[in-house]
Order: C-alpha cells, then structure tokens, then sequence
C-alpha cells in the first residue's frame, strides 16, 4: 500500500487524475468493440509520462479484461489450435525486440508509438476487410506474430499487424472476440516480462495498476450497456478518426 501510494504521490493529483481517465474511457471502448484499452492507454498516458511507466500501469487492466474476453465464447480450444503459431512467434518477437530495442524513454519511442497508432486507424478507416486463404497461414501467422511482437516491444501497441490479420481469417464474431482477447493476453504477458526484465515492473508500479483495473473495468462494463444502444460501426469509426488524431500528434511532437 506504501508503494501505491508513494506512486500516485508522485505522479500528482492532475496526473493521477488522468490515468483514472484515461482508463475508465478505454475500458469503455473495449467494452464496445472488444479491443482498444491498451492501444487508447498508451495513446493518452504517452502525452504525459514515459512509454515504459505508461505500459507498466496497463498490464494488470489489460491482462484481466483480455482474459475476461477470451473466456467466454466456446472457441478457445480451436483457436489456440489454430493460432499457436502466432501466439509463440509474438512471444519470440517481444522477447527479441526488448533484447535488440526496448522501450527506452526518448522522443524515438513516443514518435513510433505515434506511427503505430497512425496507422492502425489509417488501416481500420480505409482498408477494406482481407482474406486469408489457408495455405497462407502457415507462414503469414508467424510474420504477424514477430512483427507484432517487435512492436509491442518497443511501443507498447500490440494491434498491429496481429488485429488485421485476425480480422482477415474469416472468424464469426464470436470468434473474432474470443481470438482478440487470446491474442492481447499472449502479447500483454509478453510485454510484461520483457518490462520485468529491464527493471521497469516493480512492485510500485504493479500496485498502481491493480488499482487501474478498477476504473477500467468500470469503463467496460459501461461499453457493453452502451453497445446494446448505439452503432458500432458509427462508434469504430469515430474511435479510428479519434485514434489517427493522437497518433498524428505524437509522431509529430514526439
């Protein structure tokens, strides 16, 4: 509690603030359209602290809404079948990006995370929806998976090129859900060690984001009443607009 505490004592109250934010708003969108919480995280909290601090406080809300995700569903046995390639080549990619990269804390940093951003809203706005034959899993999963992980290594953002690919396969969407929330634990966990190995996931930071969890959760569930309600293809497409925006100002702030 100590270290909770001296945490968000030092963030300050503005920023404190703000994570509270941040989080309740991406649980919300994940709540709505099944992905987003860390990518809108990262996205938010790299405007005003160090990438590396901003994924440390992701990994609790993200691991446990990801495995809430893929939980439910009744595909996870066929998937992790069908997606172990991936899933093993975003372990091996993580684990080689934080070896040969990192996520130091530099303008480099928060301009790729900018990128990354950028253009996964670009693909979402204009790219139509790919398919995937299946002689081409056999090796387009494992290239999806270590640049992802690569990715993930360096900025936090483990969407692309693993959400396009998924979304190219054909699933139902109960599987497509079911084969995103796989996909973000594998990648979350991997990012956790690789941030455990460098030092940056200690106890403080691991106590700060337990108490993330519960604003994020708190957003999800007020996604999943507002799915009901809304349009979700008006509220992904506004996501996307919205997410382009962020990512045009941190790569080009830096």
């Amino acid at each position: 509690m100590n270290t909770l505490a001296a945490f968000y004592q030092n963030l300050g109250l503005a920023l404190s603030l703000m994570v509270i934010a941040t989080f309740l708003l991406a649980g919300m969108i994940k709540g709505v359209i099944g992905l987003g919480l860390p990518t809108i995280a990262m996205g938010l909290l790299g405007l005003a602290m160090a990438p590396s601090q901003a994924a440390a406080l992701l990994i609790i809300p993200a691991t446990l809404t990801n495995v809430w995700q893929l939980a439910f569903g009744g595909h996870l046995l066929k998937l992790v079948k069908r997606l172990w390639p991936m899933l093993l080549a975003i372990f091996i990619g993580t684990a080689a990006g934080t070896v040969w990269i990192g996520m130091v804390d530099s303008h480099w940093v928060v301009r790729g995370l900018g990128a990354a951003l950028l253009l996964y809203a670009l693909s979402g706005l204009l790219l139509p929806t790919l398919r995937i034959g299946a002689g081409s899993e056999h090796w387009l999963a494992p290239l999806c998976g270590l640049v992802t992980g690569v990715i993930t290594s360096a900025t936090g953002v483990f969407v692309i090129p693993a959400v396009p690919y998924l979304q190219a396969l054909g699933l139902s969407r109960d599987e497509l859900v079911q084969a995103l929330g796989l996909s973000f634990t594998v990648s979350t966990l991997a990012l956790a060690a690789g941030l455990a190995w460098r030092g940056a996931l200690g106890g403080g930071e691991l106590s700060a984001s337990l108490l993330a969890l519960i604003p994020a959760v708190l957003g999800m569930l007020l996604g999943q009443w507002l799915r009901q309600r809304i349009s979700a293809v008006l509220f992904k497409r506004v996501f996307f607009i919205g997410l382009g925006v962020l990512g045009g100002h941190l790569l080009i702030s830096g």
